[in-house]
């Protein structure tokens, strides 16, 4: 992870220069590269890890802008989960000629017509932690995806369960040779959420441990709504049976982990296996007092750095490309990694914010 960061930071002062260089000739790439404006759309400012993103793109964009010598304005709007409310913040971005717009969507299905909207601008956008239909990316070459691969979350998130029952056969609690579970889930629609409850799964069945489903509910990517559904399953008499909660983010992850300290449920008391995903600075304290067995981390810090950096680039009409691992013309994915006690001092030293 510390090569690909510095990698990238390497990439983006080489593709900044060229870019900027390569396009002083072009009235309209001079012009925006004396004050970078960029516009972020956020889906909700109160989801811990977008709320994390975010701040690390602001940052970043201060690093850019001593590197640079420009002033960068980032202006970070709140979607509130309402993609009206997103529609006229992307509409106010495009009025006022920002430089170039990220969108996080509160709905992937309507990226068609952000995309034509900054198309007719000729305004580039930077989508990022929801991937939008590929056929909508495709639309125009000046869109592009920052993200993770949801699939590695998963199969990551399965590999950890596995090695922490090798490491502990009693995390078996019956002994049958399967294991018992529940699953909290992200909005039914959130790509990220379909793969990562698929494959999480799948990597575990797939190491010959089968798994068998004792319940499973949408919380949102809330903490509230994983804590309220975690306590139902508890009250419904599954307490005892549940031998791991997998939870496709850390927020709810935490929340079933509240949940599960009230009726003294806890991992270190006998309870359940808990398992997120994000590496948000609350599960890392929770990784430390043993509440959380350990997260993937879906790393902010270089997703940041390569939002805004991309953005930086295609405000001077240069070519991402060239200073980034693209894939497919118009893919940038950052890779995951596991996280437990057993590295968290490693990994928290020498990669992670906060």
């Amino acid at each position: 992870m510390k090569f690909w960061k510095r990698t990238i930071s390497l990439l983006i002062v080489a593709g900044l220069f060229l870019s900027i260089c390569g396009c002083s000739d072009n009235k309209k790439s001079s012009q925006s590269i004396e004050t970078i404006r960029i516009g972020i759309a956020a889906y909700r400012m109160d989801d811990a890890f977008i709320s994390s993103l975010c701040d690390n793109m602001e940052q970043y964009a201060k690093k850019q802008e001593s590197l640079l010598g420009k002033k960068i304005i980032l202006t970070i709007a709140d979607g509130k989960d309402n993609q009206s409310i997103q529609n006229d913040q992307v509409d106010n971005f495009i009025n006022q000629a920002y430089n170039v717009i990220c969108v996080n969507e509160v709905d992937r299905t309507v990226s068609a017509v952000i995309i034509d909207k900054a198309q007719r601008a000729n305004i580039p956008i930077i989508f990022f932690n929801r991937e939008p239909v590929q056929e909508d990316l495709q639309m125009w070459n000046k869109a592009y995806y920052v993200g993770t691969d949801a699939k590695q979350s998963g199969m990551l998130q399965g590999q950890m369960v596995l090695d922490a029952l090798k490491r502990n056969p009693s995390i078996d609690k019956n002994g049958d040779g399967k294991l018992q579970y529940v699953m909290l889930e992200g909005e039914p629609v959130h790509q990220d959420s379909v793969l990562r409850t698929e494959y999480s799964v799948k990597s575990i069945t797939d190491g010959g441990v089968p798994m068998e489903k004792l319940a499973n509910a949408s919380a949102n990517w809330q903490r509230n709504q994983a804590s309220s559904k975690m306590q139902q399953w508890l009250d419904s008499g599954l307490g005892d049976q549940i031998e791991v909660v997998i939870s496709n983010n850390d927020d709810m992850a935490l929340g079933a982990i509240e949940a599960l300290k009230k009726k003294n449920l806890l991992h270190s008391n006998g309870g359940p296996l808990v398992v997120g995903i994000d590496a948000i600075e609350p599960a890392l304290d929770a990784i430390r007092d043993g509440s959380l067995y350990g997260t993937i981390k879906n790393d902010a810090d270089a997703q940041a750095e390569t939002i805004v950096g991309m953005a930086c680039i295609l405000s001077a009409d240069g070519d991402p490309s060239q200073s980034y691992p693209v894939t497919d013309g118009q893919y940038v994915r950052i890779p995951h990694s596991i996280i437990t006690a057993q590295n968290l001092q490693t990994t928290t030293s020498s990669s992670l914010v906060g």
